[in-house]
């Protein structure tokens, strides 16, 4: 009976030793890997000369690029809402998302993204971008 328990503990620890190793591996290979999506934040402040028409353009043109480059895996956009007054000036914001640093640089050095940004000088001011993996 003895053997038996003394066999039975060893086989509890074991197992419990195992798992729990098992655990911090599948942790670490977790916290190695990049969370999510690369976000590619766009913030556009356009002139004041620039008319309704041509801004409902500059989304319109935007959004067609998700069907050009296959590399944007992701896009989302929208106009200021913010309370805050903080904006300065920047109305519309575009949010594109990669699934690596090099699908967005490719979708940089694209002919069609390259031609977007061509037609933008007559009606935009002030562009922002900002790029981040989520929670890095």
């Amino acid at each position: 009976m003895r053997t038996f328990l003394q066999r039975a503990l060893f086989l509890l620890l074991a197992t419990g030793m195992s798992l729990s190793l098992l655990a911090a591996d599948a942790e670490k290979k977790k916290g190695s890997s990049k969370p999510g999506k690369l976000q590619h934040v766009v913030s556009f402040k356009f002139k004041k000369s620039a008319t309704p028409e041509q801004i409902d353009q500059v989304v319109k043109d935007f959004k067609g690029l998700k069907k050009q480059i296959s590399q944007i895996d992701g896009f989302k956009w929208g106009t200021n809402v913010s309370p805050e007054k903080h904006d300065k000036g920047f109305t519309h914001t575009f949010i594109l998302t990669f699934a690596s640093d090099k699908d967005r640089d490719d979708y940089l050095i694209h002919a069609a993204h390259k031609e977007f940004g061509a037609k933008l000088g007559p009606v935009l001011e002030d562009v922002f971008v900002m790029d981040f993996w989520p929670g890095k």
